[in-house]
């Protein structure tokens, strides 16, 4: 008997803490604010610069109700839970002969960042490293969660055709297309990369060279999510 009301004891305390654990979890409210124009100048960021842009059009990303980072551009989704979107960053550019400089004063100038993930369901944000990618170079264009870009390699002085998958190791796609000069190079170094679905390809136009494409054979996704111990329906 006492046995037996020891364990009932110990399943009641085991039940009650998953209850106040389900109790206590909160959803995260994963949101992108209205977009605004942000004073801006190309010479301030080699990131993709546009030619003759002097406004940037960036937006908040918020969690919560906190604005946790801002970003620039259009947003992909990966699943049904997570996308991607480009950071937009507020760097300090003063220098310390400026005047004020000394004293600490800032001189605010907005650049265009690495891309981000973004988990809507756990409130998560992580800062993607896509191999070769240069911000200088480099427009991605997405697809699942293939990130196909024109890049660079560590000496800045080739330039790839690269197709990277969010959470591997190495690059589906590593192939060189010709040299590159980092004095004296055309702008864009490639039009955005073309997807084809079926059979799944991807063709990149180098600017001032011929198109080249690649078939991607035997792929699929592998993004891991976290669980949710609310275990959604997926059908929702």
């Amino acid at each position: 008997m006492l046995r037996q009301k020891s364990g009932l004891a110990i399943l009641a305390l085991a039940l009650g803490s998953t209850l106040t654990h389900a109790a206590g979890a909160k959803p995260h409210i994963v949101a992108l604010g209205a977009v605004r124009k942000v004073p801006y100048s190309i010479n301030g960021d080699p990131a993709a610069a546009r030619k003759d842009e002097t406004d940037l059009r960036v937006r908040p990303l918020v969690v919560d109700g906190k604005v946790k980072e801002w970003t620039t551009g259009d947003a992909h989704d990966i699943t049904d839970r997570s996308f991607v979107v480009r950071r937009a960053i507020r760097l300090n550019d003063a220098l310390p002969t400026d005047a004020g400089g000394h004293t600490g004063a800032a001189r605010w100038i907005w650049q265009r960042g690495p891309w981000l993930l973004i988990d809507r369901l756990s409130g998560k944000v992580t800062a993607l490293r896509l191999p070769d990618y240069d911000p200088t170079v480099s427009e991605v264009s997405w697809f699942r969660d293939y990130a196909a870009y024109c890049g660079l390699n560590s000496t800045g002085r080739q330039l790839y055709a690269v197709v990277a998958q969010i959470a591997a190791r190495k690059p589906v796609l590593s192939k060189k297309l010709h040299e590159w000069n980092p004095i004296d190079h055309p702008s864009p170094a490639c039009t955005p990369a073309s997807w084809q679905r079926e059979p799944l390809r991807i063709a990149f136009q180098p600017t001032g060279a011929q198109p080249v494409s690649f078939d991607l054979i035997g792929l699929s996704a592998v993004l891991v999510e976290d669980g949710d111990a609310d275990n959604p329906d997926p059908t929702n």
